[in-house]
């Protein structure tokens, strides 16, 4: 008997919330709290153009009023880097996907579609041995890009990063002084 590995369509969340990219905030936060799930992927004509998730709602709400998210579009917040994987790939190449990228969350596409949602919570469902391996990969980016920054930092290459809360995603994490705005390394990329 040969036992195949584990591919993405085995372990994802079938039945993914997509939403238009104009929808409001509080119409967002409705969803995520009758669903009972963690992010929305923003579609436009079949093509992904952002994931909100439910810390997304909890940054504006740092910043606004909760009056001010039925005025607020799911587009002005949602990060717009995303990240897909195919239904087809292999769960460890999917592991490394999320560890290089950072995300928690990648979207899973077929012919164009928007078909599931591969998340941690999925991964450690389907196989409770690997949340460790899972918990170490995610931590293993973010130490070794916040040693790459802070060694930039001491070598005095940029003096204008410091380090605090992203005006774009709200990430803590090492921040650049852009258009105005204090910004994180993956915002300003995405620029």
């Amino acid at each position: 008997m040969v036992i195949r590995p584990l591919k993405v369509s085995d372990v994802m969340t079938h039945g993914v919330v997509t939403i238009s990219p104009d929808t409001s905030l509080s119409e967002c936060a409705k969803l995520l709290i009758k669903r009972r799930i963690g992010s929305l992927i923003l579609t436009d004509n079949n093509k992904i153009r952002g994931v909100l998730t439910k810390r997304d709602l909890v940054w504006v709400l740092t910043k606004k009023s909760v009056k001010d998210l039925s005025s607020i579009k799911a587009k002005d917040v949602a990060s717009r880097k995303v990240k897909t994987i195919r239904p087809t790939m292999e769960l460890t190449k999917a592991i490394s996907r999320m560890k290089k990228s950072g995300y928690k969350r990648l979207p899973v596409v077929y012919k164009g579609k928007v078909v599931g949602i591969l998340t941690t919570s999925d991964i450690i469902k389907v196989e409770p041995s690997l949340q460790q391996s899972v918990s170490d990969l995610m931590r293993i980016e973010e130490e070794s890009a916040k040693l790459k920054r802070r060694e930039a930092l001491a070598e005095g290459s940029n003096h204008s990063m410091m380090e605090g809360v992203c005006e774009e995603c709200g990430n803590h994490d090492f921040l650049y002084h852009v258009d105005g705005m204090m910004i994180c390394e993956g915002c300003k990329d995405s620029m």
